[in-house]
């Protein structure tokens, strides 16, 4: 009384998908090998069924090749489209037959390749415990970022900070009125005081806490963003960071990805949306493609010729003592590296949307990149972030050694409950169109590295425009131009213009004697920031002057950004900047003076500043 699917029980090719479909099937299926029932179809040659499957239906009706198999999915919720495209969609139908009929014609090579991309694996990929992990992860990040932020948050934009938000806010409600929120969508405009500031950076980390132990993430992820997003959204300069966006961006995909209810448990709740696991995905497709394309289309000859990581360990943002020691490798092994980096990031991607093998591959080149790009820089909880979504590549089944047996049979036992559980088609609907439209625009980001942004569609640039502010589709690219020399600005206060004392960071490189030392995951943003300064001038970098502006005033807030103040007293009368050139010593020099840089005088930076 079931329809009955007939195969080669002789060719292994068949039975590993013959295994595979029974857990989509279920038991709406018979299954059996020709060579135990042929005998029971007379009517039915032996060629037949030697050379395809067969479906044969309880009224008699038979079919074969594509149509077969399509017909056995329909009967697993969620695979009929398949089959509906068989039969409405002009040429499917052809076309399915014709790669049916060439994969049973070279059987045994596509045994061999199946046996590479899938392994010996018969059951679908779950992702109940990926889900599980990722979800963590991002919480951590999530907590990193807002207690990284909380310690810095008024000193930079505070009342008395560097670019005060409020003023800021301000200025938007006076220029553009009614239309400010849709521009600047943060939740300052309701409360815009220093009181506020504090509460969305602590109140984001106790929300990151509950994340994190697994309470309610489909509710806990949505302040989660909008507190984030209302502090980027008024941080200026000093949250205009790429992996700003990429959590935001992430933030918000995981609000659609997360299970509901008060405390789910993996297989206890809806199964992962296959939807929104391949938009996650594809931002990490995007991130990782992007950040090695921009190197080439940006023309910089330290890419092209490899040499770029002569130049990268001396002069990043912020080097550590490991940066000084990888500073000192060969030169043939530089290159090799730069290689290497390119290989991950322009071919390692293009494995994610592949079965499990590669995208295993795919997984430990991105892992491996990241623990690299950690061990020898401060890159604040962008590796962390980006080691989460390379989580997602990952199935149950490969996480599953890492989990305690206990965790294991609640997971069995759950297992079966929510195979049954689906969400509702008017949530399939909206998933689905909000999928395409996210799309259709992260996609045009990704051509506009190779083409003029002004070639794509009208339409979509002015949708783009609409979601930009919140910061949720974004495009990437770092260090798309190497800086091949390393220029620091070393601020200095005086009373009289003759006898100057230096500001310390905390962790710049300033004095030479210092060693650069780790400091990720935390993100000393105004230390950041002085090192785009000094890629730029004085008068193209307003927030500087604004700094300076604190330091004549003393404000407390500001003082509390840099590692020493040579005036615990009462502020000095006079600024001034320098610019300096700053090199690694060599293994030598430092041996013989424990000097980690040579620093040379280059100039003025800013001119000599009072508040007078």
């Amino acid at each position: 009384m079931k329809p009955l699917l007939v195969y080669d029980g002789d060719c292994g090719f068949c039975r590993h998908w013959i295994a595979r479909w029974r857990h989509f099937t279920q038991d709406h299926i018979e299954y059996a090998p020709y060579q135990q029932v042929a005998e029971r179809f007379p009517n039915i040659p032996k060629c037949d069924f030697e050379t395809s499957v067969r479906l044969i239906e309880p009224d008699g009706r038979t079919f074969g090749g594509a149509e077969a198999v399509f017909r056995a999915l329909a009967h697993s919720p969620g695979k009929g489209w398949p089959l509906r495209a068989y039969q409405g969609v002009p040429g499917v139908a052809a076309a399915s037959e014709a790669v049916y009929a060439f994969v049973a014609a070279h059987r045994p090579f596509f045994s061999r390749l199946t046996r590479i991309l899938w392994g010996r694996m018969e059951q679908p990929a779950s992702y109940h415990w990926t889900r599980w992990v990722f979800l963590r992860l991002l919480g951590i990040v999530y907590l990193i970022a807002f207690l990284s932020l909380a310690d810095q948050v008024l000193g930079l934009m505070g009342r008395e900070g560097i670019l005060p938000a409020e003023r800021y806010l301000e200025a938007v409600r006076s220029h553009y009125g009614g239309a400010r929120f849709d521009l600047v969508p943060t939740l300052f405009w309701i409360w815009p005081n220093d009181a506020f500031l504090r509460f969305l950076c602590w109140g984001g980390s106790g929300l990151s806490a509950l994340l994190i132990i697994g309470v309610a993430p489909a509710t806990v992820l949505l302040p989660l963003w909008v507190f984030y997003l209302s502090l980027v959204s008024v941080g200026g300069d000093f949250l205009s960071f790429q992996w700003d966006n990429l959590l935001l961006e992430t933030g918000f995909l995981a609000i659609l990805f997360a299970p509901g209810g008060w405390r789910p448990k993996p297989g206890r709740e809806h199964a992962p949306s296959r939807w929104v696991l391949f938009l996650l995905r594809w931002l990490l497709f995007r991130l990782m493609f992007s950040s090695g394309i921009v190197k080439l289309m940006s023309g910089d000859s330290t890419w092209r010729d490899l040499t770029a990581l002569h130049f990268h360990y001396e002069t990043q943002p912020l080097p550590t003592w490991t940066s000084w020691l990888a500073h000192q490798i060969p030169s043939g092994f530089q290159k090799f590296s730069v290689f290497s980096m390119f290989v991950v990031e322009m071919g390692a991607p293009f494995l994610v949307f592949l079965p499990r093998r590669p995208r295993l591959l795919a997984f430990l080149a991105f892992s491996s990149l990241q623990i690299l790009i950690c061990a020898t820089g401060n890159y604040t909880f962008f590796n962390l972030l980006s080691f989460a979504l390379a989580v997602l590549l990952l199935d149950d089944a490969r996480l599953d050694r890492f989990v305690p047996r206990r965790w294991k049979e609640n997971f069995q036992k759950g297992t079966s409950a929510a195979a049954s559980l689906r969400p509702s088609l008017m949530n399939r609907m909206v998933l689905i169109a909000a999928s395409m439209a996210i799309l259709v625009l992260s996609g045009s980001l990704v051509w506009s590295l190779f083409e003029r942004p002004r070639r794509i569609p009208a339409s979509i640039r002015s949708l783009y425009g609409i979601t930009a502010p919140f910061r949720s589709i974004n495009g990437y690219g770092l260090f798309a131009v190497m800086t091949t020399q390393r220029d620091e600005i070393i601020i200095e206060g005086s009373d009289d213009q003759e006898s100057w004392k230096e500001y310390e960071f905390k962790w710049k490189p300033g004095d030479v004697h210092h060693r650069p030392d780790f400091v990720q995951p935390h993100q000393p943003r105004l230390d950041w920031q002085m090192w785009f300064a000094a890629l730029s001038t004085y008068d193209r970098e307003p927030w500087f002057a604004n700094f300076m502006f604190r330091l004549l005033q003393g404000s407390p807030e500001v003082l509390e950004l840099l590692g020493k103040n040579p005036f615990p007293d009462r502020p000095p009368a006079f600024v001034r900047a320098t610019l300096y050139r700053y090199r690694f010593t060599t293994p030598d020099d430092h041996h013989r003076t424990g000097d980690w840089w040579h620093r040379e005088y280059m100039g003025t930076y800013s001119p000599v500043l009072s508040l007078r």
